[in-house]
């Protein structure tokens, strides 16, 4: 008997400490950190309707201020009740095209070494990459608040394999969308509603390889000749508003087959409640 209860005197008392030891982890231990199946985060403070991480490594001083180069929203419970209202809804037949193109372009070395002439034309040839960053020129913000609403989206790429896929759906949302194909700009600019939610969309086209997986630079962004500037010669190019990134006075202005946003949305899109109604009931 009392062997026994020596047993049962164990066993409860290494219970116990299993108990504490999952409760209150060693400090240093991976389980202690709840990203551990990915790079570190810090949650920045930056108004939002949403909650912002940037992460460990992933920035640069600009003007002696810290500026994280790439930023993971995720859905704040606290704002679950205006989510409802923004969130998209199966009958709104709605997609959003995401630019791998564009993102591809302004890599490094990429269209913009060349622009600033630092490479030849070698750097107007690039190797295409299905994954791409979301950061300011790929309209990362904007992408993920679309996602977490639950927007379905393609990538250019699709677009451009099978134009007619536009024709399912009753609206398209555009991001900066600045180069595509002739084919793709052709799907777009045909469609009847389009939001064109970034300033500088379809602005230079491009050529596509998929059997070499190469896209090059044919034409637009003073290329080949410098007096080029749309590629389409598109008469509803408005690349003049891309710098304006305050959007203090954000709008939309109607055109023949959709609506124009007249700012870069980038920051607005993740703290403007108007704007993200004005999408969905478009």
């Amino acid at each position: 008997m009392k062997i026994k209860f020596l047993i049962c005197i164990m066993v409860v008392t290494i219970s116990i400490f299993v108990i504490i030891f999952e409760l209150f982890p060693n400090e240093n231990s991976e389980n202690n950190n709840p990203f551990s199946d990915e790079i570190k985060k810090t949650k920045l403070d930056i108004p939002s309707l949403f909650n912002i991480y940037g992460f460990e490594d992933q920035f640069e001083i600009i003007n002696g201020k810290k500026t994280w180069v790439d930023v993971k929203f995720e859905l704040n419970p606290e704002n679950n009740a205006l989510y409802e209202k923004l969130r998209y809804s199966s009958d709104e037949n709605t997609i959003v095209i995401f630019p791998i193109f564009t993102s591809l372009a302004y890599s490094e070395p990429g269209f913009y070494t060349y622009y600033r002439g630092e490479c030849d034309e070698e750097c107007i040839t690039l190797e295409i990459q299905k994954e791409s960053p979301l950061n300011f020129f790929s309209s990362g913000n904007g992408f993920q608040v679309l996602q977490l609403l639950g927007y379905q989206s393609i990538s250019d790429i699709e677009v451009d394999q099978n134009p007619d896929i536009l024709k399912q759906y009753e609206k398209v949302i555009l991001l900066h969308n600045e180069y595509v194909t002739k084919k793709e700009f052709d799907a777009i600019t045909s469609h009847p509603n389009v939001i064109y939610l970034y300033p500088n969309a379809l602005y230079a086209e491009i050529k596509v390889d998929y059997n070499t997986n190469l896209m090059t630079l044919y034409r637009g962004h003073n290329f080949p000749e410098s007096e080029i500037s749309n590629g389409f010669d598109w008469k509803f190019d408005n690349s003049n508003l891309e710098y304006n990134t305050n959007c203090v006075d954000m709008g939309f202005d109607r055109i023949d087959n959709g609506w124009m946003l007249n700012c870069y949305p980038e920051r607005a899109i993740h703290q403007s409640k108007v704007l993200l109604e004005m999408i969905k009931n478009f």
